[in-house]
């Protein structure tokens, strides 16, 4: 499984000894799409409990699916310190999957790269439902069983921890 060996985030809100470099002090915007009620619910739940964690009151915003993710997203990172993008995509029998795949995740890139901005990657690519519910951080996929992933936390604590080193590299 992919998460083995992930690091674990570590969102301490706080930094006595440089509190110019806390946590709390960042701002964070996530743009989620609309696909997927179940799965999006835990993305986003996830998401706003890491920002929680570091002490952040997040802004969140809908847009209808993953295809339109980096052009909100791009106008997230003018205004924020980190940007968190939450989606997921769902092979069918068609290269669909392929196009908004490719598209959302190269536009997400350019976004960061372009505004040198963090731009948390919780974009879902699965090839079944299954594997999405297993990602969603939800405390029951639907069969009485946790998923094993938190996507969304994930996401949300390493674009809170790019800006924090950003910040950092920014300030000398």
């Amino acid at each position: 499984m992919a998460h083995h060996g992930a690091p674990a985030p570590a969102l301490t809100p706080t930094d006595a000894q440089n509190p110019e470099d806390s946590l709390q002090t960042l701002t964070v915007a996530i743009v989620a799409s609309s696909w997927h009620d179940t799965v999006m619910d835990g993305l986003i739940a996830g998401a706003q409990r890491a920002a929680a964690d570091a002490g952040i009151t997040p802004v969140l915003v809908r847009v209808p699916g993953s295809f339109e993710l980096p052009v909100v997203a791009a106008d997230l990172a003018l205004h924020h310190d980190a940007v968190v993008a939450l989606g997921v995509v769902i092979r069918g029998g068609t290269p669909h999957f392929d196009y908004v795949c490719s598209a959302a995740t190269d536009g997400l890139t350019r976004v960061s790269l372009d505004t040198h901005t963090p731009v948390g990657f919780g974009l879902l690519t699965c090839d079944t439902d299954a594997q999405a519910l297993d990602r969603a951080g939800l405390a029951d996929r639907g069969d009485g069983q946790p998923s094993v992933e938190d996507k969304g936390y994930e996401a949300t604590a390493a674009a809170l921890e790019t800006a924090a080193t950003l910040r950092r590299i920014r300030r000398g």
